[in-house]
């Protein structure tokens, strides 16, 4: 039943890259969060809130670069399984997956540019957070530390 699901999630996003023409780039609204780790440490970044579906399918698709302490956060209406994938992203990116209560079920480091292979949750998530490959082992993140960011207790 979650791999159909998965599978829903990746046609729909593949739908709507599809359909997506580069010149009609999406446009994000910006916000904070904090990550808090087990260990003590307190994170701050900026992010880019990706919140519909053209926002989501678009997601950092194009960018050459981005800031040290930048990042796009995707929010889902409700709890679900995630599948992404780094087609047309240029950037190598970390991505962790979000229970609805801020904890981090599960991350994926360096997505490897361009790739078509699936990153998933490892079960049903709130949110994606996407920041720049390697963030996450810098800074000592982990698996059960808590993303903190009003956004995320939005209906």
């Amino acid at each position: 039943m979650i791999g159909r699901s998965f599978r829903g999630v990746a046609v729909t996003l593949l739908l709507l890259v599809a359909a997506f023409p580069a010149a009609a780039l999406e446009t994000f609204q910006k916000s904070k969060l904090t990550i808090e780790t087990a260990s003590g440490g307190k994170f701050r970044f900026d992010v880019e809130l990706a919140l519909t579906p053209a926002q989501q399918a678009q997601g950092l698709m194009f960018r050459q670069s981005m800031a040290a302490d930048a990042g796009m956060l995707f929010i889902y209406d409700r709890v679900q399984p995630a599948s992404f994938w780094m087609k047309n992203t240029l950037i190598p990116l970390d991505m962790i997956f979000i229970a609805a209560d801020g904890r981090i079920v599960n991350i994926h480091e360096r997505a490897v540019p361009e790739s078509l292979d699936g990153v998933n949750s490892d079960g049903p998530v709130k949110a994606i957070l996407e920041l720049n490959g390697g963030m996450t082992a810098r800074l000592g993140i982990h698996p059960g530390d808590r993303v903190v960011s009003p956004d995320l207790s939005k209906p």
